[in-house]
């Protein structure tokens, strides 16, 4: 990985697209960025280290899917795939 001038992150090869939704985007404090892995488990321990406790903290009641497909912690991760982060989600009129 490598810097351009403005401060962004350059990748020299494609890296799994993380995708934060709702509380893990708050937590986060993004809606989506690139993290390193080969699996589920390594994606998400290396999101983990970048935005600590709360992103750990919300983690625990999500939902993860690769490519639009549930996925669990073994589960491979491909370079240009994308992994989604979905809290449980509420809402409706009363």
């Amino acid at each position: 990985m490598s810097r351009n001038p403005s401060g962004e992150r350059h990748y020299a090869s494609p890296v799994p697209t993380v995708r934060m939704f709702a509380q893990a985007r708050e937590a986060a404090g993004t809606g989506a960025d690139v993290i390193d892995g080969t699996t589920v488990s390594d994606v998400l321990a290396h999101a983990v280290e970048r935005y600590g406790a709360p992103f750990a903290e919300v983690l625990g009641i999500c939902r993860i899917w690769v490519n639009g497909e549930p996925a669990d912690p073994s589960s491979p991760v491909g370079l240009s795939d994308e992994v989604a982060v979905l809290p449980p989600v509420s809402g409706g009129a009363v």
